[in-house]
């Protein structure tokens, strides 16, 4: 399973194991960085996958060389990755992805980034948590992977966060199933660095309420639940497990059996504020971060 969903009206815009070295240690070269991304596009597009199903979506210009610096189990499927990434000019904003070359793997990896672009500024990382599939890249991220591994990245993706400090608060809602949380994650947590912004300078972006609604085929599959409680700072949030959550207004809704994300849209349970609510099933989701 794998969806996500957010309404985010006006302001959408068309670790275990942690051992991490200076970026400027890391080997692959300009020109290596050049030939594995024009090797692996060129065999990639043979099929249809992730760089075809996002052949017209905006990518930055910057593929960068990223070097493994930590690696956990996330969940009994789903692993997570620190990446160390070593161009300057490489950033994101919460919500995109991540074009993952990796030397001897001809099919190029789309992975969502699940940590906040603040991470990126302070410390040179993202953060991947990847489900194990046989998609190739996932299958070298789950068995072969390992620290000091190195791969090259490019941030592509239309779905983001980005409020400047001027724009009007808004509400956001938003949907996600399994590892389909990861690009909402990163909107969590870039709208959890916002609010800390404001209440220590006293100006910034106002942060609305967040509902999530958050499902898995089962609790050991519910993703971050430790990495978010961690968060509770500054005001009470409600999580998937009915535990506080989040360092911002956020209310979780458990949803019990099966719903989909357009059953969960049908749902007159939204409360005020929220002029519009967009949702993306497994097939999109999966076009849009492999």
């Amino acid at each position: 399973m794998a969806c996500a969903a957010v309404m985010i009206p006006g302001l959408l815009r068309s670790s275990v194991g942690t051992i991490c070295t200076p970026a400027t240690s890391l080997r692959l070269t300009s020109s290596t960085l050049r030939h594995l991304t024009l090797t692996s596009i060129m065999k990639s597009k043979r099929k249809t996958d992730h760089l075809e199903r996002t052949a017209s979506v905006i990518r930055r210009e910057v593929v960068s060389a990223a070097k493994v610096c930590g690696a956990a189990d996330e969940s009994p499927s789903v692993k997570r990755l620190h990446l160390l990434i070593a161009d300057k000019d490489f950033s994101f904003k919460a919500g995109q992805w991540i074009d993952f070359f990796i030397p001897g793997v001809s099919v190029v990896g789309g992975f969502s980034i699940c940590s906040s672009p603040r991470l990126l500024e302070q410390e040179r990382m993202i953060e991947l948590a990847v489900k194990y599939t046989n998609h190739p890249p996932a299958l070298w991220i789950h068995n072969q992977c390992t620290l000091d591994s190195e791969v090259a990245v490019r941030v592509g993706g239309e779905f983001f966060f980005d409020p400047q400090p001027a724009d009007a608060s808004r509400n956001l809602v938003l949907i996600a199933g399994g590892v389909g949380i990861n690009p909402l994650l990163s909107i969590l947590r870039h709208a959890a660095d916002l609010h800390r912004e404001r209440a220590n300078k006293g100006k910034g972006y106002e942060v609305g309420t967040i509902k999530l609604f958050y499902s898995a085929k089962n609790t050991s599959e519910l993703l971050f639940k430790d990495c978010e409680t961690a968060h509770v700072q500054e005001a009470p949030v409600k999580g998937p497990d009915r535990t506080d959550l989040a360092g911002l207004g956020v209310e979780a809704e458990e949803q019990k059996g099966h719903h989909s994300p357009e059953a969960l849209l049908s749902q007159e349970t939204w409360g005020g504020g929220c002029s519009h609510v967009s949702g993306v099933g497994e097939r999109q989701s999966l076009a849009a971060a492999g």
